[in-house]
Protein backbone atom coordinates (compact mmCIF):
# COMPACT_ATOMS: atom_id res chain seq x y z
CA UNK A 1 0.00 0.00 0.00
CA UNK A 2 1.49 3.46 -0.75
CA UNK A 3 2.35 5.79 1.63
CA UNK A 4 0.14 9.52 1.47
CA UNK A 5 2.71 12.08 1.71
CA UNK A 6 2.50 12.95 5.40
CA UNK A 7 2.90 8.91 6.29
CA UNK A 8 5.63 9.29 3.63
CA UNK A 9 7.48 12.63 5.82
CA UNK A 10 7.09 10.92 9.34
CA UNK A 11 8.78 7.62 7.78
CA UNK A 12 11.39 9.57 6.36
CA UNK A 13 11.62 11.56 9.50
CA UNK A 14 12.54 8.27 11.56
CA UNK A 15 14.77 7.04 9.09
CA UNK A 16 17.00 10.74 9.04
CA UNK A 17 19.11 12.04 11.26
CA UNK A 18 18.55 14.93 13.14
CA UNK A 19 20.68 16.97 12.03
CA UNK A 20 18.97 16.15 7.96
CA UNK A 21 16.07 17.05 9.11
CA UNK A 22 16.82 20.67 10.20
CA UNK A 23 19.26 21.33 7.06
CA UNK A 24 15.40 20.41 5.24
CA UNK A 25 13.77 22.54 7.60
CA UNK A 26 15.92 25.56 7.63
CA UNK A 27 16.17 25.59 4.00
CA UNK A 28 12.27 25.51 3.21
CA UNK A 29 12.35 28.25 5.64
CA UNK A 30 14.97 30.05 3.92
CA UNK A 31 13.31 29.57 0.71
CA UNK A 32 9.74 31.19 1.52
CA UNK A 33 11.61 34.14 3.12
CA UNK A 34 13.45 35.01 -0.04
CA UNK A 35 10.16 34.64 -2.06
CA UNK A 36 8.47 36.97 -0.08
CA UNK A 37 11.00 39.15 0.28
CA UNK A 38 10.98 39.64 -3.32
CA UNK A 39 7.22 40.15 -3.53
CA UNK A 40 7.57 42.92 -0.61
CA UNK A 41 10.28 44.23 -2.76
CA UNK A 42 8.55 44.94 -5.61
CA UNK A 43 5.84 46.71 -3.56
CA UNK A 44 8.58 49.04 -1.75
CA UNK A 45 10.39 49.99 -4.53
CA UNK A 46 8.60 49.05 -8.33
CA UNK A 47 10.83 48.91 -11.32
CA UNK A 48 10.77 52.30 -13.06
CA UNK A 49 7.87 52.95 -15.51
CA UNK A 50 8.78 52.73 -19.31
CA UNK A 51 10.94 50.18 -19.39
CA UNK A 52 8.56 47.49 -20.23
CA UNK A 53 7.03 49.99 -22.55
CA UNK A 54 10.30 50.40 -24.42
CA UNK A 55 10.74 46.95 -24.76
CA UNK A 56 7.07 47.05 -26.61
CA UNK A 57 6.50 47.80 -30.18
CA UNK A 58 5.99 51.65 -29.52
CA UNK A 59 9.33 52.22 -27.42
CA UNK A 60 11.19 50.13 -30.50
CA UNK A 61 9.77 52.36 -33.16
CA UNK A 62 10.66 55.49 -30.82
CA UNK A 63 14.15 54.45 -30.94
CA UNK A 64 14.46 52.86 -34.11
CA UNK A 65 13.42 56.94 -35.42
CA UNK A 66 16.04 58.78 -33.09
CA UNK A 67 18.85 56.44 -34.08
CA UNK A 68 17.79 57.27 -37.43
CA UNK A 69 18.00 60.92 -37.50
CA UNK A 70 20.91 60.87 -35.73
CA UNK A 71 22.16 58.64 -38.46
CA UNK A 72 21.37 61.29 -41.30
CA UNK A 73 22.38 64.02 -39.08
CA UNK A 74 25.90 63.02 -39.11
CA UNK A 75 26.31 62.21 -42.46
CA UNK A 76 25.83 58.24 -41.98
CA UNK A 77 24.65 55.29 -45.07
CA UNK A 78 22.19 53.22 -43.37
CA UNK A 79 19.87 50.26 -43.89
CA UNK A 80 17.22 48.93 -41.64
CA UNK A 81 16.48 45.66 -40.70
CA UNK A 82 19.24 44.09 -42.41
CA UNK A 83 20.97 40.77 -42.71
CA UNK A 84 24.17 40.20 -41.44
CA UNK A 85 25.58 37.13 -39.76
CA UNK A 86 22.54 35.34 -39.65
CA UNK A 87 20.54 37.33 -37.91
CA UNK A 88 17.92 40.52 -38.83
CA UNK A 89 19.93 43.94 -37.21
CA UNK A 90 18.21 47.36 -36.46
CA UNK A 91 20.46 49.57 -38.44
CA UNK A 92 23.31 48.15 -41.35
CA UNK A 93 25.87 50.98 -41.88
CA UNK A 94 27.68 49.47 -45.71
CA UNK A 95 30.51 52.19 -45.63
CA UNK A 96 32.15 50.97 -42.00
CA UNK A 97 30.41 47.83 -42.21
CA UNK A 98 28.99 48.32 -38.46
CA UNK A 99 25.71 46.44 -37.55
CA UNK A 100 23.42 48.25 -34.77
CA UNK A 101 21.55 46.05 -32.93
CA UNK A 102 19.29 45.68 -29.66
CA UNK A 103 19.41 41.51 -29.63
CA UNK A 104 22.09 40.69 -27.42
CA UNK A 105 22.81 37.34 -29.16
CA UNK A 106 22.86 38.98 -32.51
CA UNK A 107 25.54 40.93 -31.17
CA UNK A 108 28.02 38.36 -29.65
CA UNK A 109 27.44 36.27 -33.00
CA UNK A 110 27.90 38.96 -35.20
CA UNK A 111 31.14 40.03 -32.96
CA UNK A 112 32.23 36.34 -33.38
CA UNK A 113 32.06 36.31 -37.31
CA UNK A 114 34.52 39.70 -37.18
CA UNK A 115 32.04 42.24 -38.18
CA UNK A 116 31.93 44.99 -35.75
CA UNK A 117 28.47 45.29 -34.09
CA UNK A 118 27.00 47.86 -31.42
CA UNK A 119 24.62 46.64 -28.84
CA UNK A 120 21.94 49.39 -27.87
CA UNK A 121 19.44 49.19 -24.88
CA UNK A 122 15.51 50.45 -25.93
CA UNK A 123 16.09 52.99 -22.57
CA UNK A 124 19.22 54.38 -24.25
CA UNK A 125 18.36 57.80 -26.75
CA UNK A 126 19.26 57.93 -29.98
CA UNK A 127 21.45 60.18 -29.87
CA UNK A 128 24.33 58.49 -27.51
CA UNK A 129 24.97 55.96 -30.45
CA UNK A 130 27.79 58.08 -31.32
CA UNK A 131 29.43 57.00 -28.05
CA UNK A 132 29.40 53.42 -29.02
CA UNK A 133 30.30 53.80 -32.59
CA UNK A 134 33.67 52.44 -33.51
CA UNK A 135 34.61 55.51 -35.52
CA UNK A 136 35.28 58.97 -35.61
CA UNK A 137 31.46 60.71 -35.24
CA UNK A 138 31.32 64.51 -35.78
CA UNK A 139 30.18 66.79 -32.70
CA UNK A 140 26.21 67.58 -32.79
CA UNK A 141 24.69 69.98 -31.09
CA UNK A 142 22.03 67.76 -29.15
CA UNK A 143 17.99 69.13 -29.17
CA UNK A 144 16.02 67.87 -26.78
CA UNK A 145 12.45 66.56 -28.24
CA UNK A 146 10.52 67.67 -25.66
CA UNK A 147 10.29 71.46 -24.39
CA UNK A 148 12.24 72.72 -22.24
CA UNK A 149 10.03 73.92 -19.78
CA UNK A 150 9.01 70.29 -19.25
CA UNK A 151 12.38 68.99 -19.13
CA UNK A 152 13.32 71.38 -16.49
CA UNK A 153 10.16 70.58 -14.67
CA UNK A 154 11.04 66.55 -14.34
CA UNK A 155 14.24 67.15 -12.99
CA UNK A 156 13.26 69.71 -10.41
CA UNK A 157 10.47 66.96 -9.48
CA UNK A 158 12.73 64.57 -8.71
CA UNK A 159 15.35 67.48 -6.88
CA UNK A 160 18.10 67.22 -9.28
CA UNK A 161 19.88 69.59 -12.42
CA UNK A 162 19.28 69.12 -15.57
CA UNK A 163 22.58 67.95 -16.07
CA UNK A 164 22.36 64.86 -13.81
CA UNK A 165 23.59 61.17 -15.22
CA UNK A 166 20.73 58.45 -15.78
CA UNK A 167 21.84 56.47 -12.95
CA UNK A 168 21.09 59.72 -10.82
CA UNK A 169 17.60 59.88 -12.33
CA UNK A 170 17.21 56.44 -11.36
CA UNK A 171 18.06 56.49 -7.83
CA UNK A 172 16.20 60.04 -7.03
CA UNK A 173 13.25 58.47 -9.04
CA UNK A 174 13.43 55.35 -6.52
CA UNK A 175 13.74 57.70 -3.52
CA UNK A 176 10.94 59.66 -4.08
CA UNK A 177 8.28 57.45 -4.86
CA UNK A 178 8.49 56.23 -1.93
CA UNK A 179 7.44 59.11 -0.61
CA UNK A 180 4.89 59.32 -2.93
CA UNK A 181 3.79 55.98 -3.53
CA UNK A 182 0.09 55.24 -2.17
CA UNK A 183 0.77 52.44 -0.63
CA UNK A 184 2.94 54.21 2.16
CA UNK A 185 0.73 57.39 2.78
CA UNK A 186 1.27 59.27 -1.03
CA UNK A 187 -1.75 59.98 -3.41
CA UNK A 188 -2.33 59.09 -6.64
CA UNK A 189 -1.68 62.54 -8.71
CA UNK A 190 1.81 62.80 -6.95
CA UNK A 191 2.90 59.27 -7.57
CA UNK A 192 1.75 59.90 -11.14
CA UNK A 193 3.72 63.21 -11.86
CA UNK A 194 6.96 61.57 -10.40
CA UNK A 195 6.71 58.59 -12.68
CA UNK A 196 6.11 61.09 -15.78
CA UNK A 197 9.02 62.96 -14.83
CA UNK A 198 11.46 60.07 -14.40
CA UNK A 199 10.50 59.48 -17.86
CA UNK A 200 10.79 62.78 -19.24
CA UNK A 201 14.25 62.88 -17.16
CA UNK A 202 15.47 59.94 -18.43
CA UNK A 203 15.08 60.49 -21.73
CA UNK A 204 17.18 63.80 -21.56
CA UNK A 205 19.91 62.42 -18.92
CA UNK A 206 23.86 62.85 -19.62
Amino acid sequence: MALQPLALWLALGTALPSWVLAGLSLGVVFAAFSAAMFVVGEQLFPSPPGRRSDEDGQGQVRRHEEIRHYLDDIGERYAENHPVGGHSVAFYLPERDVAVTFDAQAFFDIQGAGIDAVLCEHEMPGHHLGRRLPFEVPELEWEPASEPDAVERAFRALDLSPAASTDEVRDAYRERVMEVHPDHGGDEEAFREVRDAYTTAKEHAD
